[in-house]
């Protein structure tokens, strides 16, 4: 439909968990996540057709693609590093989302 603007708010970030002792063996300092999901905990497969999550070269598989939820990965690690996550939509008219980026 022409002139018309649908709305709808998401929520991304990312959260570590400082794992002491227990990672000090394999330098996996932290358990941590990254994600994105609607602000309502709407079903996104509607309006959403891929979520592409960059994270830094050193890391394996550096780039992640999901298509369904959850749009959202969990990995041991250290150090701190920027994600930057790019949204596709499934209406062709829509660009990818300019990228979302945390840390």
């Amino acid at each position: 439909m022409e002139g018309i603007t649908v709305t709808k708010p998401i929520v991304y970030g990312d959260v570590a968990r400082y794992l002491g002792a227990i990672g000090k063996d394999c330098d996996h300092t932290h358990l941590w996540s990254v994600y994105l999901k609607s602000a309502d905990n709407e079903d996104m497969r509607g309006y959403v057709r891929q979520v592409t999550f960059k994270l830094v070269n050193s890391v394996a598989e550096s780039v992640r693609f999901f298509t369904e939820p959850p749009y959202r990965f969990v990995q041991y690690g250290w150090g701190e590093f920027e994600v930057v996550i790019k949204v596709y939509f499934h209406d062709p008219s829509e660009k990818p989302s300019s990228s979302l980026t945390t840390s």
